[in-house]
Order: structure tokens, then sequence, then C-alpha cells
């Protein structure tokens, strides 16, 4: 009777260990390919958290990598993180690129592979209530920037006689325009727009720049799907897909 019990059991496992083993093949129960994007969805209107539909993250960056992902034979998978952490998951394989409206800076290349910027912008000093005419008006001020973003190096470039205040998020930096806490912050062009539709006190000054400016993908030093990533983005651009993107997610009614 054991021999038979021991017998029923050990089939039993056998059978279960298989039904596993055949589930996790492909890396999912589809058999599907997935690629995996960090962002920092607080970023209107690249990438943000729609609460309307809960949690999910939607805006102009996730548009442009759901469709170069679905031409390239992938599903799309999104992790959201604080943006200063982003290439160092990056380097670590925790996310397969990073699509968050990033700059690709001399120093971001030095870790990272980066595609060709497929959408142009520029920076820009907020201030409360009165524009700033140049950048010596801002001598002894403190400046609210994204930490790890470009604009925190512009801060420390550009306005060495200034503090530079880093924090995580942009809805923080703004709100600590708004009290006072900080006497103006770097904000790129086209998330400056949400803001001051909301608070007409907003006022805005554009900074002078020199080498790249506007997004990127980035990917992992050595990864070959920068390339095949980079191709897709072209077509995008050549074919106006990106621009009408843009003039769709740009209008968008501030949330």
């Amino acid at each position: 009777m054991k021999k038979i019990l021991f017998a029923m059991m050990t089939a039993v496992l056998v059978f279960a260990l298989a039904a596993c083993g055949g589930a996790e093949e492909g890396g999912s129960t589809d058999g599907k390919k997935v690629l995996t994007m960090g962002t920092s969805a607080d970023y209107f209107p690249f990438e943000f958290i729609d609460t309307a539909k809960g949690d999910e993250i939607v805006g102009f960056d996730v548009e442009i990598a759901k469709k170069v992902t679905k031409e390239l034979g992938y599903e799309l998978k999104i992790e959201d993180m604080e943006f200063g952490s982003l290439l160092g998951a990056l380097s670590a394989g925790r996310v397969d690129f990073v699509m968050a409206g990033m700059t690709p800076t001399e120093e971001r290349q030095k870790n990272a592979d980066f595609t060709d910027i497929y959408f142009e912008s520029k920076n820009l000093v907020m201030t409360k209530d009165q524009a700033i005419a140049s950048v010596d008006e801002l001598k002894g001020k403190k400046i609210g920037v994204q930490l790890g973003s470009i604009q925190e190096g512009l801060a420390k470039d550009k306005f060495k006689d200034s503090e530079a205040v880093a924090l995580n998020k942009i809805p923080e930096i703004i709100q600590e325009l708004k009290t006072g806490r900080i006497d103006a912050l770097i904000i790129e062009d086209a998330v400056a727009v949400k803001y001051m539709e909301q608070d007409s006190s907003l006022k805005t000054y554009q900074i002078e720049e020199d080498g790249p400016t506007g997004s990127a993908v980035a990917f992992k030093k050595g990864d070959k799907m920068r390339d095949e990533f980079n191709a897709e983005l072209k077509k995008m651009i050549d074919s106006g897909e990106i621009e009408k993107l843009a003039q769709e997610w740009f209008q968008k009614e501030a949330k």
C-alpha cells in the first residue's frame, strides 16, 4: 500500500513540475516577449498617471514606446521610479530602456547609449508673479530642479551664484515655488504649459543653451536594441506621426 501511495505522489509531483515549466517558457504565460520601460511618471504630458483610469501611466512618450515595441514584436511593460534612479536601474538590468523626456547629455552618454533625439525642446526659468529679464537676477536665489535631471545640471552650470534645490517630483517643485520656499525653478517648455494654464501668476524666461536639447531613449551600453528602436523612431519622425502625437498630447487640457 505504501509503495502504491508513493508512486501516486511521485506522479502528481512530476506532472505539477512539468506544468510549471511550460507556463514560464517565453517569459510570460502567453509566450510573448516583453520590453520593460523605465520612466518617472510625474512629467505631464510626456508620462504621467491618469487618475481617471486608476494608476495607468499614459502620455506622449508612452504612446511612442507602445508603437515602437509593437513594431519590434514586443509587449510593453512600464516601471515607474524616481528620475534620478532611472539610469542606475538600466545599468543593473532592471529595465530594458529608459524613456522619460531625457536629454542625452555628455555625462549620461558615459553610462548609456541613446537613440537620436525624437523631440526637441527648450528649458525655461519659471518664476511667480514677475518674469526675470536675465539670469543675473537670480544671483543668491534658490532655484528648484528635479534631482538627476538636465535642469539640475543647468542650474549648477549657468546659475553658479545661486543655490540649486533638488527635489524628486515636478509637482513638489512647483509647490515650493508657489509657497515662496524657492525663488524660481528650471523646467522644460512643454511641461511648463500645464502649470501656466493652471496659474496665470507663473512667468517664464528661456535659457540659452549649448549642446543637445530634447528627448532621446536610453539603452544599456552595447545593447543592439538601441539601433532597432532608433530605426522605428526615424520612421515615426519621417511620417509625421511623432509630430501628430505631440500636437495631441501637448494640447490636452491640463489636469
